[in-house]
């Protein structure tokens, strides 16, 4: 079998959102979400201080389905942020990273 890492980087606009407390309402409750529905890794990487934008990296490793899983996290985070959302993926194997 053939290990891969796919890391999809989220751009998330949340124009519900007010302030940076219900900022991080939502946040926590999406970054959890993905967690346990897709067992990614979430972590806030850029727009900590900024209360309507914010950028999420997510990964993913597994088999060849982690493609297909990738594309059901993105349907996932743009029925949950209808606001404005964009996506970057980079998909490596094990041989990749190892160079």
């Amino acid at each position: 079998m053939r290990a891969y890492v796919c890391v999809v980087e989220v751009r998330l606009h949340l124009n519900d959102s007010h302030d940076l407390k219900g900022k991080r309402k939502v946040l926590h409750s999406l970054k959890a979400q993905l967690r346990q529905r897709f067992g990614a890794s979430v972590a806030e990487v850029d727009g900590h201080d900024t209360w309507q934008r914010t950028t999420l990296v997510c990964a993913l490793v597994g088999g060849g389905d982690v493609g297909h899983r990738a594309d059901e996290l993105e349907r996932f985070v743009e029925a949950r942020c209808p606001d404005g959302c964009a996506f970057q993926r980079d998909l490596l194997s094990l041989a990749d990273i190892r160079g």
